[in-house]
């Protein structure tokens, strides 16, 4: 474990001199939320009204939180990694390290994703303040463990990335998966929570990832309740253990591929 904290600690200090480089890419976030602001103030005509749940406020506080979880990511970016180690070779170089590949690999890529998570968390809420005057009913309590279910999302989303990213063992290049998963989780998990699709498809989307990496965080943001909060730790743990078990299978296979075939 202290090898892959070590690896964690080194990404973050890496990333910590581009700073000024994630602020631009905050630029796109704050355009989208500002998008999405209009939007539902158009849909909503009196913001106190009640669709499907959920206030004008809830639903500009519920994509913020998606966002928020979006933008950390940078999925791409891992996938086509993971990609190019496979296709190059160079993942063989890692089978005689002494860490394991899918361990390094999320170690490697939450050190990157920290220091986004943090800037666009605070910059986030300084822009619903900004724009809504309001802030979700959230104790301290109760904002720590919307914290800790937004990063269980994050190292959940890195591990489905790194998981589809090992599809190149079998079918050489998964960036066309990626580009699938991610249009699905932009279109359906970040834009409109679960009550907003029709009855007959919620309870596919609520045991779909979408309720583990974005409907669960921004559900609990604007709508906590410990009842709600346990459910979604624990849907997120089943898919944490699941995510890294798929994984796990997958690069062993793909590494008993390689040694079958000479490397």
């Amino acid at each position: 474990m202290k090898k892959y904290i070590y690896i964690f600690k080194t990404e973050v200090m890496s990333n910590l001199q581009y700073l000024f480089n994630i602020l631009l890419g905050f630029i796109a976030y704050f355009f989208m939320l500002y998008v999405f602001l209009n939007l539902w103030k158009y849909i909503y005509s009196d913001p106190s009204e009640i669709i499907n749940g959920y206030t004008m406020n809830q639903m500009v506080w519920y994509v913020i939180i998606t966002e928020v979880l979006w933008g950390t990511l940078n999925g791409r970016k891992l996938c086509r990694r993971i990609v190019d180690d496979v296709k190059g070779g160079n993942i063989a170089y890692n089978i005689n390290k002494p860490y394991n590949y899918v361990g390094y690999s999320l170690s490697t890529h939450l050190g990157d994703c920290f220091i986004r998570f943090v800037m666009y968390l605070i910059l986030g809420l300084l822009v619903g303040l900004l724009f809504l005057r309001s802030f979700p009913n959230l104790n301290i309590f109760k904002f720590l463990c919307v914290v800790l279910s937004m990063i269980l999302s994050t190292v959940i989303s890195s591990l489905l990335v790194i998981g589809i990213g090992l599809l190149s063992f079998i079918f050489e290049d998964a960036n066309p998966f990626y580009w699938l998963y991610s249009k699905f989780i932009l279109v359906v998990g970040t834009i409109f929570p679960i009550e907003y699709f029709p009855s007959v498809i919620q309870p596919i989307l609520n045991l779909s990832p979408i309720f583990a990496i974005c409907y669960g965080p921004a559900k609990l943001f604007v709508d906590f309740s410990l009842i709600n909060f346990i459910y979604v730790i624990g849907a997120q743990i089943v898919y944490l253990i699941v995510g890294y078990m798929i994984c796990s299978l997958l690069y062993k296979k793909g590494v008993r591929n390689l040694n079958v075939n000479g490397g």
